[in-house]
């Protein structure tokens, strides 16, 4: 079992309120966020960025080694996670991942396969509830 933690930290109201997160590795450390940074604009991250941001990781490193057991070696897989909230539901309803990747000798074919095994496969995939989507494009 391995386990990981991060902190967060929130002072007042939920509206005028602020907050800081920081987690264990210190890459963010009393890192601001707020109402404004969640459901408007400020500086600051929000748990939904963060959830985007785990999501992409997660999959392009569980893409990397499906990959590598089908005998590929990707140069480069750009992934960027888009998290939806609705505000109204109180929920997050979709993850959409749109994938970039330059994997030298695959087939389109393949590619697909793997990388929507890859997409519901990956841990962060398999925790959340929210609807799961992925375009992919083999580039290069």
């Amino acid at each position: 079992m391995i386990n990981r933690k991060a902190t967060a930290i929130w002072k007042g109201t939920g509206k005028e309120g602020t907050g800081t997160v920081s987690t264990q590795s210190t890459v963010l450390d009393n890192a601001q966020y707020s109402f404004n940074t969640r459901f408007a604009e400020g500086i600051g991250t929000n748990p939904e960025e963060l959830i985007a941001a785990a999501h992409a990781g997660c999959f392009a490193m569980k893409l990397s080694f499906e990959l590598n057991a089908a005998g590929f070696t990707a140069d480069e897989l750009n992934v960027t996670a888009i998290v939806s909230l609705d505000p109204a539901q109180g929920a997050i309803t979709k993850s959409h991942l749109v994938l970039k990747a330059t994997i030298p000798g695959i087939e389109a074919e393949q590619f697909a396969e793997i990388a929507e095994k890859s997409k519901k496969e990956c841990p962060i995939s398999k925790l959340l509830t929210a609807e799961l989507s992925l375009d992919a494009e083999l580039v290069g």
